[in-house]
């Protein structure tokens, strides 16, 4: 069977870092175009040659230097492909308010969205494209991501060299105390469970480690936890392929992010791929 052309549109927040992704989705084996206005992603497809289109992939950036981008504009093109036969994903790029100030003060480059101050160009590009985001197969968050973290969740996502009709589940542990990830799609708040961080022989430890992984799963309600959410996953991911969602963020939180949520986080990543999941496991506080 011929492998279904896939169309990946680029988006978010100006300064978010879409020309970034842009490059790594070339790496990825993406023909990429970027500054492309919404109601020309038809005809890009339209201009490519399915056969290579299906090999190489295409994806196109657009952001609000294209005018006007509402979700409807999308929409449109996105459903009039998918009659063709193309496979499409938006992947979002969003960022705290904060940071998209400092990174434009840092390169002191004009944003395209016109407006008295920097800080209410950035509210009006975030409420013109507030649809765009709800509904995005991919939302990235990149307050706090190094260029090499982006280039991972990309490649997380598009690095396999066709895509696969499962859904991609990643599964990330973190700490409330420093704050919870933006991108999740789903989370899980595991400080209910007894905390290895008051044992002292396990404090220096991390939830990968064997002995803390054990003492969190000693616990019957742990294992009675993980095992709920493993059945819930497995009643919602179908469904989510039905709906066309390729890509799923699921998020288990602890007080501090090194213990009790990596432990958990692990053990899901397990049972997930036992049942045959395309699953990636991160820990983003557990060296803190």
């Amino acid at each position: 069977m011929a492998e279904q052309p896939l169309l990946v549109v680029v988006t978010g927040l100006a300064g978010a870092g879409r020309s970034t992704a842009a490059k790594v989705l070339e790496d990825l084996g993406f023909f990429v175009i970027d500054n492309l206005p919404p109601k020309l992603i038809g005809r890009a497809a339209e201009l490519a040659d399915l056969a290579d289109f299906a090999r190489s992939k295409l994806a196109v950036a657009v952001d609000s230097r294209s005018g006007v981008l509402t979700f409807a504009e999308l929409e449109q093109e996105i459903l009039r492909l998918e009659r063709d036969g193309v496979r499409t994903l938006t992947v979002f790029l969003d960022a705290d308010d904060a940071e998209l100030v400092h990174r434009y003060q840092e390169n002191r480059r004009p944003h395209p969205v016109k407006a008295e101050t920097l800080e209410e160009s950035i509210a009006t590009e975030r409420k013109l494209l507030a649809d765009v985001r709800g509904n995005a197969d991919v939302l990235i968050d990149t307050s706090e991501l190094s260029v090499h973290d982006l280039r991972m969740r990309l490649q997380d996502a598009f690095e396999a060299p066709s895509p696969r009709p499962q859904m991609k589940v990643s599964v990330s542990s973190f700490g409330f105390k420093h704050g919870s990830p933006r991108d999740l799609d789903l989370v899980f708040d595991v400080r209910f469970l007894p905390n290895p961080h008051w044992v002292p022989e396990l404090r220096p430890l991390t939830g990968i480690d064997a002995p803390v992984a054990d003492y969190v799963l000693s616990d019957e309600v742990a294992v009675e936890f993980v095992t709920r959410i493993d059945e819930l996953l497995a009643f919602l991911v179908p469904h989510f392929v039905d709906e066309g969602k390729a890509y799923l963020r699921v998020g288990v939180g602890c007080t501090g992010g090194r213990h009790r949520s990596v432990a958990i986080a692990e053990e899901l990543g397990r049972r997930l791929r036992a049942t045959g999941n395309d699953v990636t496991v991160r820990h983003r506080d557990a060296d803190l």
